[in-house]
């Protein structure tokens, strides 16, 4: 239950409230987080007539840090990554942004569309890269003309 009630006069106004009682008061910029406050990376999801493409933002990590999994038509893309710093001897950190916490997004792809044995992936500058291809029954083709008889 909402202890503030929606206003169509003025709709942004319990964000603005919510924003204002649950957000760190440096935090204003960053947007990528979940209810439970952890790091969701953005996600790209793009169709062309072959494929589709998804792209993960997830800079700092490794190719290793991530799993991916397709069960049926369900695509799962997650890591579980730990925090690797640590304080040396007389250093103080005066603001901490890194984050590294364990993600999980599912996508549900179309129903017998995927060819699941040509699925790539690779992990290049910060950019989790998948190109998934479409099964030959179900790429776009291109119109043709029929001929009258």
């Amino acid at each position: 239950m909402s202890l503030i009630r929606k206003n169509d006069f003025f709709p942004t106004v319990p964000t603005l409230f919510n924003d204002f009682f649950t957000k760190d008061l440096w935090d204003w910029e960053v947007g990528n987080t979940s209810s439970s406050n952890t790091t969701v990376p953005a996600i790209n999801v793009r169709e062309t007539k072959d494929n589709f493409e998804v792209e993960v933002a997830a800079p700092g990590m490794k190719k290793d840090d991530f799993k991916i999994e397709l069960n049926g038509n369900m695509l799962t893309i997650s890591s579980e990554k730990q925090n690797e710093w640590e304080d040396k001897e007389g250093e103080r950190y005066t603001r901490r942004e890194f984050s590294y916490q364990s993600f999980q997004r599912s996508f549900q792809l179309p129903k017998d569309v995927v060819d699941e044995d040509k699925i790539k992936a690779k992990y290049e500058n910060g950019l989790l890269h998948m190109v998934i291809p479409k099964k030959e029954h179900a790429r776009q083709r291109p119109p043709r003309m029929i001929e009258i008889k």
